[in-house]
């Protein structure tokens, strides 16, 4: 199965290093399966007017002959890779935090912002902060210099500049809210009057990616489509677009913050009221065509000042479009895509990047038609995003940190990968898992609320579940938003045709209902709600397994086999418990009877082809030996997961406290946690860091993996404290 994900995935072995346009001549390199090495050919002629070249061969290497692996430690140390060539010259730098938490806008920039933080105090520059949060780990004292808890606005962050002089300044790691303060404090003339510097991505090219005109005509210019579209100012301007286009349209507005004011209209009513409330928020909004139904598919890029532009992760929607992004179920790698798709996507997103000027990381999002090649750029984001730190934890490349070094003047050859230590920067991840992201909504706790899910953000949160089977990771990730769902299972629907067809936030549950209780085909399914059928026959080996154990109908009739495989499957020891009437701590004994417990892979970003040793880890049942060693007996400390209303980063400021005031005391930690937007699952926060459910099931497995001397339970909200006595009474956990 390792197999068919890396190939969906179109990762190979080979490291897919790409540089910038040279006249020189290109070498190529081969892969051999046996050995997992890279090997030099001879020379290849170069196509004119081509950026790079990228050959493939079976091997160039004689039966018999043997090869030394290359040792990527060694030729770190050699010195080959120095410091950056040509540094900004720069002191003191001032980064722009988010804010106040919002929907859209929430962790992941406190994740993010501190990683820039940290690659200022290695580069020894001085740091300043504002940010008015005080519930984030940026503004701890811990990694800044000086922090202003000040609001996000031109007048407090002119203050600061006058009182603190510093001569550069980071806008892209406090999202929306940074970047429109950057655009407007340069067209007030404050950065050129007090010489501050704009590192990373130019002004430039955060207003081209912003303004929906000018980012229409951008990529015009270099023949990437777009959905047909008209930037306009007011309504009757926008009635006037939508004559030419034709209904259905979307509505976008600019500088705007989760796709606030967006929205589909199919008549002139819809749009009349849609385009007044999104004028409201912004001064410009782009009617465009709709292509509701299509693919959602995102590819994360980073490019440095020197044109070197790799592609890190590319993900792909659960959902068809018409759902944002930050609301839609999330797979990385895609799973669907053809080779030749992939590769389209991916060489236009390049060209995109590299035609922009983004210097650092970057987001672009595609429309992709279902059923041929034709394809549209939705949108890019010329900063570090939500989807930038989803793509940060689940392919092991530090995106933030990364795109802070290149904004002090690093080239990505330059930069080692600060994760693995054996390879540089400028190489693509290769997975050998599956990661599946599902959003927390929490629109149930308000009377009278839609729950109908489209083009603006409603969710306050988000899970990221790994596995190496696609079925292993929905059935975690299901469980992470509540501890109340079991792993893929149904609920009551008034209309479920409805629910299938108008997504909702209970769409999954839909879905669900229809295929393990009301006989439901995937044909039927797909016709409805255009979710991918690949996707749904996946779900349908979920659906066959659990009736297979329902009609076994005992613990006792489950042999090891049908136990293996459902644990395979992602399915908990409590689901098995309700589908053959058992409890979850009979089928735990059971399950370790049989001798079935779960293995420890890491995530390396390099699918296990090259040695790297890293601390993200997770467990699954689709292996036969474990990556690690458990000699440490640390000290287990259980994160916040999900954010919801009521548990929020303030929790992760907790748990991340905890964690660097037990390593200060000499001990060693482990961190559980599973939610991608925080700091406590960074990759140099505790010794050793589980990607897992905060289950009594997989934190008593990880207890008795790593032998470990203690669990706190006191610093991660609510969850850990609803299993605490548990672990102790029935687990035996300390």
């Amino acid at each position: 199965m390792a197999l068919s994900v890396r190939f969906a995935g179109r990762t190979s072995s080979l490291f897919r290093q790409v540089g910038a346009a040279s006249s020189s001549p290109c070498r190529t390199f081969t892969t051999r399966a046996s050995s997992r090495c890279i090997y030099a050919r001879s020379p290849a002629p170069v196509r004119k007017n081509t950026g790079y070249v990228r050959l493939f061969s079976s091997s160039c290497i004689r039966p018999n002959q043997t090869q030394t692996a290359p040792n990527a430690k060694a030729y770190l140390e050699s010195g080959v890779i120095k410091g950056a060539a040509n540094p900004v010259n720069v002191k003191k730098v001032l980064v722009i935090g988010s804010g106040g938490l919002s929907i859209g806008q929430a962790g992941e920039f406190d994740y993010s912002g501190s990683q820039a933080l940290k690659a200022l105090k290695e580069a020894g520059v001085a740091s300043v902060l504002i940010n008015p949060n005080i519930a984030t780990i940026q503004t701890a004292h811990v990694l800044t210099d000086e922090v202003y808890y000040l609001p996000v606005t031109p007048e407090y962050v002119t203050y600061v500049i006058e009182r603190e002089r510093p001569d550069g300044i980071f806008l892209t790691f406090g999202g929306q809210t940074a970047l429109n303060l950057g655009v407007q404090m340069e067209r007030m003339g404050i950065f050129e009057r007090y010489g501050v510097k704009v590192l990373g991505t130019s002004i430039k090219t955060l207003e081209t990616s912003e303004d929906r005109d000018l980012f229409a005509k951008a990529l015009g210019e270099i023949n990437i489509p777009i959905a047909q579209s008209i930037a306009v100012g007011t309504v009757d301007e926008a009635l006037e677009a939508a004559r030419g286009i034709g209904y259905p349209i979307i509505v976008r507005a600019a500088y705007a913050l989760g796709g606030l004011g967006s929205g589909f209209a199919n008549n002139e009513e819809e749009l009349r009221n849609m385009s007044a409330r999104s004028l409201t928020l912004s001064p410009q909004i782009l009617v465009e065509k709709s292509l509701k139904g299509w693919k959602e598919v995102e590819y994360e890029v980073v490019r440095d000042a020197s044109n070197n532009c790799i592609t890190v992760c590319n993900m792909e929607n659960f959902d068809p479009l018409g759902i944002h992004t930050g609301d839609s179920i999330v797979v990385a790698p895609s799973q669907t895509l053809s080779d030749e798709e992939y590769h389209m996507l991916r060489s236009a997103a390049i060209k995109i990047v590299r035609h922009l000027g983004v210097v650092g990381e970057c987001n672009v999002q595609y429309a992709l038609q279902p059923d041929g090649l034709d394809y549209r750029v939705i949108e890019v984001n010329a900063r570090l995003s939500r989807s930038s730190a989803l793509a940060s934890k689940a392919t092991g490349y530090p995106l933030a940190y990364t795109a802070a070094k290149i904004g002090l003047g690093h080239t990505l050859p330059e930069l080692p990968n600060a994760v693995t230590k054996t390879t540089t920067a400028n190489f693509e991840p290769s997975l050998d898992y599956v990661v599946t992201k599902i959003p927390r909504w929490d629109l149930a706790k308000f009377q009278h609320v839609k729950r109908d899910i489209g083009s603006a953000m409603k969710s306050v949160g988000e899970v990221m579940a790994i596995g190496r089977t696609f079925e292993e990771s929905i059935q975690k990730a299901i469980r992470q938003v509540d501890p109340r769902f079991i792993g893929f299972q149904g609920d009551k629907f008034d209309d479920l045709d409805y629910e299938l067809a108008n997504p909702t936030d209970r769409r999954w549950l839909a879905v669900g209902q229809a295929m393990l209780h009301e006989g439901y085909t995937v044909d039927r399914i797909h016709d409805l709600s255009k979710i991918d059928k690949w996707f749904l026959y996946k779900l349908q080996n979920i659906v066959d397994c659990t009736h297979e154990l329902e009609d076994i109908g005992s613990l006792f009739g489950v042999n090891k086999e049908l136990m293996m495989k459902a644990k395979k499957m992602g399915f908990s020891d409590r689901q098995i418990a309700k589908a053959v009437g058992s409890t979850e701590d009979e089928v735990r004994a059971r399950r370790k009877n049989f001798g079935i417990t779960p293995f420890v892979k890491k995530i390396d970003t390099l699918a296990a082809e090259f040695p790297a040793d890293t601390n993200y880890l997770y467990t699954t049942y689709n292996a036969t030996t474990h990556d690690v060693t458990f000699e440490d007996r640390g000290t287990i400390v259980l994160g916040s997961g999900v954010y919801r209303i009521g548990s929020s980063v303030e929790f992760d400021w907790c748990s991340t406290s905890c964690v660097l005031a037990l390593r200060e005391m000499g001990k060693k930690t482990v961190m559980i946690n599973y939610n991608p937007e925080t700091y406590s699952t960074d990759f140099d926060t505790a010794d050793k860091l589980y990607f897992e459910e905060l289950s009594y099931e997989r934190v008593m497995d990880i207890y008795e993996l790593e032998h470990a001397t203690g669990v706190v339970v006191s610093v991660g909200g609510q969850l850990p404290q609803n299993i605490a006595l548990r672990l102790q009474e029935a687990g035996g956990a300390k």
